[in-house]
């Protein structure tokens, strides 16, 4: 698939990242890490510029949220599940997968939307509970585009500065989330240890 993608980038340029980002989404197995640090590296090797593969893959990755987030306005998670437990194979997506993304939604709220772009896997999931839910639109927006630009621009520069070693890049990335499972945790751990030193506050200026 690296070859396809790598491939398609060198004959399309800025449209074949929008396109391939916008895919990316939906289909969860295109790897973005591939397609940004190649983008990244092709800005050394071309006239293509860091900025335009930023906002291309950033547009992309909106179009592609916007896809999800209509999925999920119309499709229950009990479905969606159902769904993913019978073609979930061929996306390499796990029921598991769709329950873990619902659950940070409950978790962490509209934030979540912020907070999962910067997560292989569940950063495109995570458009699909806030479809649900119905969040507003102009929030999952800026939410998702901040994210996006955060995830995007971090890649793309990784991939600028190791050049022709942006291969190496992809395979360091299950580290790179499992620090972001522990910082998310420790989000939610603090969370929780305000909550009750509030609530513990309230009880106690009402009694």
């Amino acid at each position: 698939m690296e070859n396809w993608i790598t491939n398609f980038m060198n004959e399309w340029g800025y449209i074949g990242i929008f396109l391939l980002i916008a895919l990316e989404n939906i289909f969860p197995p295109i790897p973005s890490e591939v397609i940004l640090t190649f983008g990244g590296f092709m800005t050394t090797q071309s006239d293509m510029h860091i900025a335009g593969v930023i906002i291309a893959s950033t547009l992309g990755s909106v179009a592609g949220a916007v896809a999800l987030y209509a999925i999920g306005a119309v499709m229950k998670q009990e479905r969606m599940e159902r769904l993913i437990v019978k073609y979930g194979k061929w996306l390499r997506l796990k029921k598991e997968d769709v329950g873990k993304a619902y659950g940070w939604f409950d978790r962490f709220g509209k934030w979540a939307v912020f907070l999962c772009r910067l997560v292989p896997l569940v950063r495109s999931l995570i458009s699909i509970p806030a479809g649900s839910v119905r969040m507003n639109l102009v929030s999952f927006l800026t939410l998702t585009t901040l994210g996006s630009l955060l995830w995007n621009t971090v890649l793309t520069f990784i991939g600028s500065a190791v050049g022709e070693s942006w291969e190496s890049v992809v395979g360091q990335m299950d580290i790179f989330s499992n620090v972001v499972y522990v910082i998310l945790g420790l989000l939610l751990v603090a969370g929780i240890i305000i909550f009750f030193r509030k609530r513990s506050r309230s009880v106690k200026s009402g009694s």
